[in-house]
């Protein structure tokens, strides 16, 4: 089973999915559930995923294996980024940055 989350919501795809195509949120978290084998998760920052032919295709921005994350670099990525939303709260990149950041830490099983 494969879940991510869209810019219309969350979707659980499962062997005989029907095609679909969906455009992945910026700081989104992709799951990949296999039975009998560890749980692969990654931060997922824009992009799509594609499902055809039963198999699943992600083009991703950027993305990052939750077991890669440097934790505290996604920490201080985040407290730099609220830091900047305090002092600015129109400022875009920062929010952007944020969600990154968290969707790092939740990927590496990070409680944010």
């Amino acid at each position: 089973m494969v879940i991510a989350k869209t810019v219309d919501g969350e979707i659980g795809i499962m062997p005989q999915h029907a095609p679909v195509l969906g455009v992945l949120v910026e700081g989104g978290v992709l799951r990949v559930k296999r039975e009998g084998e560890q749980e692969l998760v990654a931060a997922v920052h824009g992009g799509f995923i594609s499902v055809a032919d039963d198999e699943v295709s992600v083009l991703a921005e950027v993305a990052e294996l939750g077991s890669e994350v440097d934790v505290a670099a996604a920490r201080d990525a985040l407290d730099r980024a609220q830091a900047s939303i305090e002092a600015d709260q129109e400022d875009a990149d920062a929010a952007v940055e944020a969600k990154r950041a968290r969707a790092r830490l939740r990927a590496a099983g990070e409680e944010v």
